[in-house]
């Protein structure tokens, strides 16, 4: 397999919009760039169902911080912001329920 080559977010768009209008002939593609074939198949089929926002590189990011490509993103990063919502309403819960019972056995001692 060939080791392919960084690329910017200008050179995959204009790959892919290249290797649409060959008639997505990815070998071609792959010589012609100097990228491997299943790297330009996977941007191309990216490209095809996000648009232009499919070819970001986002790696290294955390998911919560990135802007969402599809609703179904957008939708699971809303359900994670939640979910670390409702785990600090637990603890602020169980942090006030132990705040008192202390001040109840400190009244009862007295």
């Amino acid at each position: 397999m060939k080791q392919g080559r960084e690329t910017t977010l200008e050179e995959r768009i204009q790959i892919v919009k290249d290797c649409i209008a060959s008639g997505k002939n990815y070998g071609e593609m792959a010589l012609k760039y100097q990228v491997s074939y299943q790297q330009i198949r996977s941007w191309t089929l990216r490209f095809e169902q996000m648009g232009e926002s499919g070819l970001e590189d986002r790696r290294g990011r955390r998911k919560k911080d990135q802007v969402p490509r599809t609703e179904l993103e957008k939708a699971q990063i809303e359900i994670e912001k939640l979910k670390h919502q409702l785990y600090l309403a637990e603890m602020e819960n169980g942090l006030l329920k132990k705040l008192d019972e202390i001040e109840r056995r400190e009244a009862w001692k007295k």
